[in-house]
């Protein structure tokens, strides 16, 4: 059975904290839709995956969530963006990093939380519009 926090332990949590979390649920998620939706073998998966989970795609979706996100969400957002982290990215720029990890704190708080119906919709939208950017590079649409 799995300990809850209440919503003020959550959003007293360091966004970083929120970020391990939402990296986890989003890589599961996108795992999972291929293994659904494909019947590539592993090692195709894991690339395919990486698209999808990269900081630049993380990145780039965050982008084209803004819209859509409440003034909670934008603040999740804001403080992640905003987190010192001391971590330097291998192979990523520093602001598609800083980025990325704004994007997993906020799956992870939207998981914390338990808004689950949200957490869906965030997650669908962001796998949909990774096809719609991905499909523009290849076509340079």
């Amino acid at each position: 059975m799995k300990e809850s926090k209440t919503e003020q332990e959550v959003n007293a949590m360091s966004p970083l904290i929120l970020a391990y979390i939402g990296d986890a649920v989003y890589e599961l998620y996108i795992r999972e839709y291929l293994v659904n939706t494909t019947n590539l073998k592993p090692n195709k998966l894991h690339r395919e995956a990486i698209k999808y989970v990269c900081a630049k795609a993380q990145s780039e979706v965050l982008k084209e969530l803004e819209e859509v996100l409440s003034e909670k969400e934008q603040e999740i957002v804001r403080r992640a963006r905003n987190t010192k982290n001391h971590h330097l990215p291998k192979n990523t720029k520093v602001i598609e990093y800083i980025y990325s990890t704004a994007y997993e704190a906020l799956i992870g708080y939207l998981y914390m939380t338990r808004q689950d119906d949200r957490l869906k919709y965030i997650l669908e939208y962001s796998r949909e519009k990774l096809v719609d950017i991905n499909t523009k590079k290849i076509y340079n649409t």
